[in-house]
């Protein structure tokens, strides 16, 4: 008998570790593996446009207040505020774009799809941006002033997704970079495929500095959502470059990345002795150490003023890490505007509040300016 229960609890030991162990590999594959879906899903059905509404199926997606991109295989629109909600429908005024053909199936977007010239009427060049592993494409949307915005987007997102805030760089003057960094599509591969949280990608925003200088910019702007935050806090803390970035917006920003596993590990309900393997298994993978990217335990070296946007509805990176930060700018010598939006997910802040996300990142701009 004992024998057997020696046994059992060596089969059982085994099955916890192979058990940890899976899960720990699960979770690192969720930060270091670019995903890019092939097939986009379309869930929603358009059921009837009018002038000035278009009228789709109710769903969760649908019902949220706020401006949204209505999405189809051949054509997107933004659409507003709810005008009427019926069981199974709900009409919507639609604010600008294309009209989708009644029956089409449709997503909702948080924000503009396409291009800046489709999306926002602005012309724009594709540009490439030399890196160390090769050209990258990026948005060259022109303006009238010396002072450039490079926009950085989250992981495993496209350039798209800054481009509600390139239409305020630009009203505001500033000519734009939309640049895309290692591991997007169409951009070169990191030579193990991984993301890096920042670590290496940060290098490709310094190539996007260069490229911005030789072209004539004077003075940078860096913005940058999600994953984007955190290039941007390694190009500030690693790049000498960092000494020409003379402001920094960070839109639900990864502020820092052990934080943010801790986060979806609790969402998993993952039991927290697991998160240290987690992140063993992360660093031994991905070649880095994520105890580092972290704003607030290892500010960057350059701490240029900072617009930190963020809703504290979010589900990827905890709002608690941007009020701790906000808190502590000042003993770190950081200027930090902080602004919170009630109720807006992630990525989702322009959508909730476009009015007051457009008036209050168009008047830091514009200091930024003077």
């Amino acid at each position: 008998m004992k024998r057997k229960l020696l046994v059992a609890a060596s089969v059982l030991a085994a099955l916890l570790v192979g058990g940890m162990g899976a899960g720990a590999w699960y979770v690192s594959d969720i930060t270091l593996v670019p995903k890019h879906p092939e097939t986009i899903t379309y869930p929603e059905v358009v059921l009837g446009v009018t002038d000035r509404t278009i009228t789709v199926t109710a769903s969760a997606a649908t019902i949220r207040p706020g401006t949204w991109s209505l999405n189809w295989s051949s054509g997107s629109a933004m659409v507003g505020d709810i005008v009427t909600r019926s069981s199974g429908r709900v009409e919507r005024v639609r604010v600008s774009g294309q009209t989708p053909p009644t029956g089409v199936r449709a997503s909702m977007y948080m924000t503009y799809s396409g291009d800046p010239k489709t999306a926002l009427g602005l012309d724009f060049t594709e540009i490439m941006v030399p890196t160390e592993l090769g050209d990258a494409p990026a948005w060259y949307v022109p303006a009238r002033g010396d002072t450039w915005a490079i926009t950085v987007h989250g992981g495993n997102a496209y350039r798209n997704s800054s481009l509600h805030a390139i239409a305020t760089m630009h009203r505001v003057g500033m000519p734009v970079l939309g640049i895309t960094y290692r591991n997007d599509l169409g951009a070169p591969a990191s030579p193990d495929g991984f993301l890096h949280q920042g670590e290496s990608e940060w290098r490709d925003l310094e190539a996007a500095i260069r490229k911005a200088r030789s072209m004539g910019a004077r003075h940078i702007v860096l913005y940058g959502s999600s994953m984007g935050g955190a290039i941007v806090g390694r190009l500030l803390t690693r790049s000498p470059l960092a000494d020409v970035v003379s402001a920094a917006v960070l839109e639900n920003p990864e502020i820092s990345s052990r934080r943010t596993g801790e986060f979806a590990a609790a969402q998993m309900h993952m039991p927290s002795f697991m998160v240290p393997i987690m992140e063993r298994v992360i660093d031994w993978r991905g070649g880095f150490d994520i105890a580092t990217i972290d704003l607030l335990g290892h500010p960057p070296r350059v701490k240029p003023p900072t617009l930190l946007l963020m809703g504290d509805a979010d589900k990827e990176h905890p709002v608690e890490t941007a009020r701790e930060l906000a808190k502590a700018s000042s003993a770190m010598d950081w200027p930090i505007q902080y602004e919170e939006f009630p109720g807006a997910g992630h990525s989702e802040i322009w959508s909730t509040d476009r009015e007051r996300y457009d008036r209050t990142l168009a008047a830091f701009l514009t200091r930024t300016l003077r």
